[in-house]
């Protein structure tokens, strides 16, 4: 994997090993960039299910100011922080050892401009997390990657590539 565009364009990072983690594939994750890149400049974001840190790291890369990392796996949390510290680091990188729901649902409206969550598909996370943002919006645009057998709440808008799906949840502001 490597990081498409920005500050550490080209570099490559580490997916963990196993397949407990499904990396998400470049033109997906580019396909998400490109629809949030107008407000990453400077934003708050958040990597829920982070993995490896792909959709984290892009953001940093391509100008976000700071992104909190939320991933439940030690084993995987470890490949995260080797390839935050691979990249130089980052002021504003924060890495959480939590799980996603849990963490989501500490969160209040607005704590972030951009929200990811990369979530296992054979898991209801992807729902849970879409109820909870729309409980309690606690990013301006969330965005979900799931399989595209699933359908999130209609208010999402849903973009599909292949088997793989992200759906964005915007505030109205």
């Amino acid at each position: 994997m490597r990081i498409i565009s920005g500050r550490w364009k080209g570099r490559r990072i580490q997916a963990p090993p196993g397949d407990t983690v499904r990396p998400t594939y470049d033109r997906v994750r580019e396909s998400w960039m490109s629809i949030v890149h107008p407000i990453l400049p400077d934003a708050r974001v958040l990597d829920l299910c982070a993995g490896s840190g792909a959709l984290g790291l892009e953001s940093l890369s391509r100008g976000a100011a700071e992104c909190d990392f939320v991933e439940q796996s030690l084993k995987v949390m470890k490949v995260l922080q080797g390839n935050l510290e691979a990249l130089g680091g980052h002021p504003g990188a924060t890495i959480h050892r939590d799980d996603a729901v849990q963490f989501a649902q500490t969160l209040p409206a607005g704590a972030y401009d951009i929200a990811f969550a990369d979530p296992p598909y054979a898991s209801d996370i992807a729902q849970q997390l879409a109820e909870q943002w729309l409980a309690v919006p606690f990013a301006s645009v969330f965005a979900i990657e799931h399989s595209s057998a699933v359908t999130l709440p209609a208010i999402g808008d849903t973009r599909r590539y292949g088997i793989t799906a992200l759906t964005f949840f915007r505030t109205s502001s």
